[in-house]
């Protein structure tokens, strides 16, 4: 079966508990609540994509336990493709544990676990260049950033999508220049395009261009997206929704967006799609509940 996007980045079993205030050193907190469920930037984005009737795959990394499992029965109820995960009978899988106060403020622990041992040599090469657009996502260590970048140096035919995230954008510029060179399309939210090039986001955006990036989509939150190929540019409205949690809406921006590259739609247009996905994602708590299906782009 031919892909249309693979999606590259850390799996992790999400683990949420909403607490009284966050505690600080020698203090205690009282936990109200507590949820679980599937995450990773790439993974979301993943999800979002299927769900809008996108051939999707995915290359990622679990342990042979409950949170691996659980990782990969997700991704086969909402029809990702598995075969690029790689299954280890060691270690552990990833899981990000969280805090979150009344206030929304929350602090975040990540435990990366077989995340950070992934090689290149587990890799499926041509799973992996086998789709369209391979969408990259970021890791906690060094080792699958390096796998990262060998493999676009690699498959010198296909799509780069890059979504280097807050992790990636700390690296600079100099050390992300091999993947952003081979990158076709880059999402980046105004902080991240600030840390790799020390401009705001429409000066930014053109310093990116000029690395040789063919689309620049920076997410905008409340102001919506800012979207440039060199040629023409676009600032696109957001769509006013009641907001209940944005955790995701990133990842649904880009699941939109890839969906209007794939379906051959104009710069606008790509831009608007995210902008709608990313809408549906913030009506719901979570990351995935509020995606929406393909039927539902008929209300944009």
């Amino acid at each position: 079966m031919s892909l249309d996007v693979v999606c590259f980045g850390a799996l992790n079993m999400d683990k949420l508990y909403r607490v009284n205030r966050i505690a600080r050193e020698e203090e205690e907190s009282v936990i109200r609540s507590f949820k679980e469920s599937p995450g990773g930037s790439a993974a979301n984005t993943a999800v979002g994509l299927a769900r809008l009737g996108i051939k999707t795959g995915y290359i990622g990394k679990v342990s042979n336990d409950r949170e691996g499992k659980l990782l990969l029965d997700n991704f086969k109820t909402e029809g990702v493709d598995t075969r690029g995960v790689i299954v280890s009978k060691e270690d552990r899988s990833g899981v990000v544990i969280g805090f979150v106060d009344g206030k929304g403020e929350r602090a975040l622990y990540v435990d990366p676990g077989v995340n950070d041992t992934i090689e290149l040599k587990e890799i499926n090469l041509e799973y992996a260049g086998s789709a369209k657009i391979l969408h990259l996502t970021s890791f906690a260590g060094e080792k699958p950033f390096k796998v990262q970048k060998t493999l676009v140096e690699t498959l010198s035919n296909i799509k780069v999508s890059l979504d280097p995230g807050e992790l990636y954008a700390r690296k600079g510029l100099a050390t992300l220049k091999p993947v952003i060179k081979r990158s076709f399309v880059m999402f980046l939210n105004e902080n991240e395009i600030k840390l790799l090039t020390g401009e705001n986001y429409k000066e930014g955006s053109k310093t990116l261009a000029n690395e040789g990036i063919s689309i620049v989509a920076a997410k905008l939150g409340k102001r919506g997206c800012y979207v440039t190929d060199g040629k023409e540019t676009h600032l696109v409205k957001p769509y006013k929704v009641k907001v209940v949690d944005t955790t995701g809406a990133g990842d649904a921006f880009c699941a939109g967006f890839l969906y209007g590259l794939i379906k051959n739609k104009d710069l606008h247009e790509c831009g608007r799609l995210g902008s709608f996905v990313a809408s549906r994602c913030i009506r719901e708590a979570g990351a995935r509940e509020g995606l929406p299906k393909l039927s539902d782009l008929e209300e944009m």
